[in-house]
This record gives C-alpha cells, sequence and structure tokens, in this order.
C-alpha cells in the first residue's frame, strides 16, 4: 500500500557524483551517501546542513573533530560544525521529526581538503523531507528513546532515576519531562490509547500484561472500573515481596476491575490492550513494550495501535480464549496458524499467536526470510541464548559474506553489536560512560539492572520490494513459542521495514560510540583522519570501496534501494 516515495527519497548532485538516499523512520531521518569513486581523492568526509520546518537552518555537528582527540582520559570540545568536521562515514541519522514534525531540507556536500588544513565543499545534494511520527493509514507504530544512558539524558535530566523508588505510590508530576523525553512517540501511542479508553462511552477493555508498575498506567485501568478485564502474568517476579504486580491488580480489582493471573507453561508474555464495545472491538494495541517504568523509559521497545475492527477482533477472540481456560489455548485453531490480513488502510501483514504445540509453525516464516535475505539482515534481539532456528541464524549472520548484517542483542551483563566490517560481533559491558569520565562528559546511569535491548525484531532486505519485518512480544526462541502467550507479527511492506532498520542502525550507533571510547588512548584516539593517513593506514573511506569489507557492502546497499526513487 505505501509507495517508495513515502519512505525513501534519492538526490543527486548536479555533477553526478554525490548520490543522497533519505530514509523515514519514527521521527528520524536516516541519509545515505555514495561518492563516484574517481571522486574520492582528497575526500575529507561530508557536511549537513539542515533546515527544519520553523527556524533557522545549520549544520549538524559531529561529536569528533581533526584537532582535538577523544580519549577516555583527556578532555576534549564538545560538538564541531560538519563543514568543519565533516562526518566521516557514508550514512547519519537526525531525530529532528521526533520533537518537530514537518519538512526538513538537507544540503549534504562531499568536504575535501584544499591544503594548509582548510578544507572545501565539493558535490551538493539537495533533499527536502517531510517526516515525524509514524502513521500508516490506521496503523501508527512508535519507538521509545532508550537513551536514559546517554550524554543528552546526562545534560537535561543529570541523570535523575526514572522514580524515586519501586512503588506505585509516588508524585509522577516532576518525573513527566523525562518520561515525555525517553518514551517519546510509544509513550504518546499508549497513553492515548488509554485516554480513549477511559472516555468513549459504553467501551470495555481487555488487556494482557506481563509486567505492570507504571504508576499513571495503573491508575487509568483503575479508573475503568468494571470495564476492565485483565489477564495478567503470574510469574515469580511479579508475585513475590517487591513485585508491584500484586498491588496493581488489588487496586483494579477493589475498584471493580475483572482480574485474572495465570502464566500458561511459563509466562503470560503479551502485552495487549483491546478497546471493545457491545457492537464487537475496534482496536488494539500490541508491541514488545511492558506497562512499565522501565519497559517505557528504559528499554528499547515498539508500541503498534491498529485502528480496525477485523484485526482487534482477532485479537477479541484470543483474549476470550484464554479468559475461558488459558490450558486449552495451545490447542485451539488460534493458535495453529498464521493468521493473515488485508484490511483497509493498513499494510499487509500477518500474526501468529502462541503458545502452540510445535514452535516452527511460526519461528519457520522468520528463519526462511533470514535464509532467503538476498542483501541485508538487520535486527535488535534481547537474548540470543534461546533455542530454535531463528536465533542460530541471527547467531550464523556473520558466516554469510553474501549479505550485510547490522544489529544489536543484550545478554548477561554486555551488548554484543554486529556492525559493518564485523565478523563475530563485538561484545562489551553494557555500554554507558561511568567511573572517571573526562570533561565534556558526563558520566550515565545504567537505568538499573535489567535488559535495555528488549526489542524482539528482524529485518530482511530492508530497502527491497521484497523487505520483510517480524515483531511483537515473541523472543524468537523456541521455548517461549511452545511455552509463552505472545503475539509474532510479520509485515512484507517495506515502509514499515524502513524504520525498523533504521531503529536498528541508530542503536548499534549509540552503544558503539561508548564502547570504542572506553578503548580509545593517547596512542590510539578518536579523532577525524586528516589528508594524510599514519604510516601503514588506509584514507578513511578506502574500506568503502573494498568488496572484501563490509563497509563497502554498507554503502552499495544503503545508495542503492531496489526500487526506483522518487527525486527529491
Amino acid at each position: 500500500m505505501t509507495t517508495q516515495a513515502s519512505r525513501v527519497q534519492t538526490a543527486h548532485s548536479s555533477d553526478g557524483l554525490l548520490t543522497v538516499v533519505g530514509y523515514r523512520g519514527d521521527g528520524a531521518l536516516m541519509l545515505a551517501f555514495d561518492v563516484a569513486s574517481r571522486a574520492t581523492d582528497g575526500l575529507a568526509g561530508f557536511a549537513i546542513f539542515c533546515t527544519p520546518p520553523k527556524g533557522n537552518g545549520a549544520y549538524l555537528s559531529n561529536r569528533l573533530s581533526f584537532a582535538q582527540p577523544i580519549t577516555n582520559e583527556a578532555t576534549q570540545h564538545d560538538w564541531t560544525p560538519s563543514n568543519e568536521a565533516p562526518f566521516q562515514k557514508f550514512r547519519w541519522v537526525d531525530y529532528s521529526g521526533l520533537a518537530d514534525p514537518g519538512e526538513y531540507t538537507y544540503d549534504v556536500s562531499a568536504m575535501y581538503f584544499a591544503g594548509g588544513g582548510a578544507l572545501r565543499k565539493g558535490s551538493t545534494a539537495k533533499l527536502a523531507v517531510t517526516y515525524g511520527p509514524f502513521q500508516s493509514g490506521n496503523l501508527a507504530i512508535g519507538f521509545t528513546r532508550s537513551y536514559v544512558s546517554s550524554q543528552a539524558y546526562a545534560r537535561k535530566f543529570q541523570n535523575e532515576p526514572v522514580r524515586p523508588s519501586k512503588t506505585l505510590d509516588y508524585e509522577t508530576a516532576p518525573y513527566q519531562p523525562a518520561y515525555e523525553y525517553l518514551g517519546v512517540h510509544a509513550r504518546r501511542l499508549m497513553f492515548a490509547f488509554l485516554d480513549e479508553c477511559v472516555s468513549t462511552p459504553g467501551a470495555t477493555v481487555d488487556m494482557f500484561a506481563y509486567d505492570l508498575d507504571e504508576p499513571d498506567i495503573v491508575a487509568k485501568l483503575v479508573s475503568l472500573k468494571g470495564r476492565l478485564r485483565l489477564y495478567l502474568d503470574d510469574a515469580s517476579l511479579h508475585t513475590g515481596d517487591t513485585a508491584l504486580e500484586p498491588i496493581a491488580a488489588k487496586r483494579i480489582a477493589a475498584a471493580g476491575g475483572a482480574v485474572k493471573r495465570g502464566h500458561f507453561k511459563r509466562f503470560a508474555h503479551d502485552k495487549i490492550l483491546i478497546l471493545r464495545k457491545p457492537g464487537g472491538a475496534l482496536k488494539v494495541l500490541t508491541g514488545s513494550a511492558n506497562f512499565s517504568v522501565r519497559g517505557l523509559y528504559v528499554q528499547a521497545n515498539s508500541v503498534l495501535v491498529f485502528d480496525d475492527p477485523s484485526i482487534a477482533g482477532l485479537y477479541a477472540q484470543v483474549f476470550d480464549r484464554v479468559w475461558a481456560d488459558p490450558s486449552k489455548f495451545a490447542s485451539d485453531p488460534l493458535a495453529g496458524s498464521w493468521h493473515d490480513f488485508h484490511a483497509p488502510n493498513i499494510p499487509p501483514f500477518s500474526v501468529a499467536f502462541s503458545p502452540h504445540k510445535d514452535p516452527l509453525l511460526s519461528l519457520g516464516r522468520v528463519a526462511n526470510a533470514i535464509q532467503n535475505a538476498k542483501r541485508s539482515v538487520m535486527f535488535a534481539i534481547m537474548e540470543l541464548e534461546g533455542g530454535g532456528p531463528v536465533l542460530a541464524d541471527v547467531v550464523n549472520l556473520a558466516a554469510r559474506d553474501n549479505i550485510y548484517s547490522y544489529g544489536v542483542t543484550q545478554s548477561a551483563g554486555g551488548v554484543k553489536l554486529f556492525s559493518a566490517g564485523s565478523h563475530n560481533g563485538t561484545f562489551t559491558p553494557f555500554a554507558f560512560l561511568n567511573g572517571t569520565v573526562p570533561p565534556p562528559f558526563d558520566q550515565e546511569t545504567s537505568g538499573g539492572a535489567g535488559q535495555v535491548i528488549h526489542h524482539k525484531f528482524v529485518v530482511t532486505d530492508f530497502n527491497d520490494l521484497q523487505a520483510a519485518v517480524f515483531m511483537g512480544s515473541s523472543n524468537l526462541a523456541s521455548g517461549g513459542e511452545s511455552d509463552n502467550g505472545d503475539n509474532l507479527l510479520a509485515f512484507t511492506d517495506p515502509e514499515i521495514a524502513t524504520i525498523y532498520g533504521v531503529e536498528a542502525i541508530r542503536l548499534v550507533d549509540h552503544f558503539h560510540f561508548r564502547a570504542v571510547w572506553q578503548n580509545a588512548t593517547t596512542h590510539q584516539p578518536l579523532v577525524l583522519q586528516g589528508a594524510t593517513p599514519a604510516a601503514g593506514a588506509k584514507h578513511w573511506w578506502e574500506p568503502y570501496y573494498d568488496p572484501g569489507d563490509g563497509k563497502s557492502k554498507e554503502r552499495l546497499l544503503l545508495s542503492t534501494p531496489k526500487q526506483s526513487a522518487a527525486p527529491a
């Protein structure tokens, strides 16, 4: 239902030497660059001048510069405009559309060394793009920011904890600016959905919840009184002395809501809200984000809202069957197949509900997409230690020289980054700047114990007509598909694949800087490469033109979407 022009735009310089491609994410725009090989001599990088919908334009700034190296023990200036410190990579992601949606104009210039430490502007291409929070017809998708461990959060909010203590009983008003910043579009979608549930006359609400401890969410559920049915997980982490779920359940029940607690074979792992009226279900919210403080304000997650009665009706049927008897659901026909939708104003997609007897029923489709990918696989997955073909295929991506793979996962104690040119991934202890941090950097908070990469998505051939993306609450492991209550969604829409592909790159970039910074010394600092590389070193751009290097795969992939792009 979407067209190439709506998700990606391409611009060329008048001399044909520079190509710029813009990929729209959820409030983000990824710019990819390519320079004709004959025009690489003396290439210093790329400058980006951005003109926003309101106000004056300015050059995007670079953390790195030529003159002042970054190390893990020395000071360095903060930011430098990219016409003075060009980006020495063939892509960049801008997040301006999160705060101020509208039309942005990007003037991208190839910058060259001009002798004597000066730079000159070479070929320039102009891209005008309208973007903001993602919406495709009657489907909205929003991501959390997951930047609690960041310089931005340290400076905006002084690393304040996301709550005073683990309790439902605190005044959330002082935390709202941080919550809005961290939760961004995913939070907006969740609270807008809840507000509609509360305000719609005659509406009832069905809810699957795993974690449930966000005070304002609990308050809205309490206000629904007898109009709410809640199926809440009762795993040990949600029933112990420090768990807040029993308190939330007690308050909801005392207000008149119907509450059942259960776990299928292992977990009731769905995160779902269904808005219903006497005539039938109206809309449904799902995704990977729990109804919790960490789920919205610490972790990387996505939320999907379908404003469609047929889709909401299927989710309502699933809820009704589980509410009646969860022990029978694995054998229910609703858990026995994928459900395909071609609803008006929503990209075609399919959904599978677990638990089901054969994990391959759902995971087989994902594994086939990974195995048959022609150009790329991108991902963000909570952990890769579970069993089954999907996680095994992701682990083995490094051995496939014919495709470009890029992604991030988290396991006990660390984040693993799979980036361009990486063969086995780069493992680093959970990457936040801590301990002795030299100015102008600030110490960062970890956000507390637990997962930060909470996504469960895989994107195959993201800028191709055959692009596919899989996401939802499923951890993509065999055990979860056979034992947990989950829903796994599959889209073959290029626009949806694009926003998740941009999200994978955003997360890798965020953590990659922290990983390399920790190893930056005075002998090997982070600094822009000058006109003459060190003895024995290559020019910074050479790997991007080496067919055997992952960076070359990245340049060619991102600069050549497999459709005829609309000229800017």
